[in-house]
């Protein structure tokens, strides 16, 4: 089979289009409002740092023997989402995306065969289920994780702190890309 023979179209397709909408969380509000504008902000981020890059790119890995790419980041994070909003502070059943117990790593291991399109979808669909759930709770309502009562407040600061870890990763494998810098 020649190279030309295995090209797919789809991975010089754009994903996630190339635009920075991003507004600074405010200096001057509610705890609710800054905590869901630090939150949304770095979700931003992520995508951001996805933007204007081709399936090929996002699939692209840091340095061996590490699986992270900036499509796994999406994959990890939907699941992420999808684990804290919905499992958690819901209740919901709701079985992982990428993760499954033959292959726990499955959001990072396998973004080879991952359709690019799906993935970040199931993303920004895990961040408008994560902001209508949140949305009908009070900071100091809570879900159940192993057993312990978790309030709201403390799911939005773990998910800065996920998103902004994960985002310092995204910086580093975009610079690596392509050479692009930046918040």
């Amino acid at each position: 089979m020649s190279s030309s023979d295995s090209f797919d179209p789809r991975d010089r397709q754009i994903v996630i289009p190339a635009k920075d909408e991003r507004a600074d969380p405010p200096y001057l509000q509610g705890e609710r409002v800054m905590l869901e504008s630090f939150l949304e902000w770095h979700r931003d981020t992520l995508a951001v740092k996805c933007a204007g890059l081709d399936a090929a790119q996002l699939r692209e890995r840091s340095t061996p023997p590490s699986t992270l790419s900036l499509l796994g980041l999406v994959r990890h994070l939907a699941d992420v989402e999808r684990y804290w909003f919905r499992v958690v502070l819901d209740g919901q059943d709701a079985p992982a995306h990428f993760w499954t117990e033959q292959s726990p790593d499955g959001d990072f291991d396998e973004v080879d065969t991952a359709d690019v399109e799906a993935s970040v979808s199931t993303w920004r669909q895990e961040v408008a289920l994560a902001r209508e759930l949140a949305g009908a709770r009070t900071l100091d309502d809570t879900g159940t994780r192993r057993g312990e009562q978790v309030p709201l407040r403390w799911i939005y600061i773990h998910m800065i702190e996920e998103y902004a870890r994960h985002n310092g990763h995204a910086d580093l494998l975009r610079e690596r890309i392509d050479g692009v810098t930046g918040e």
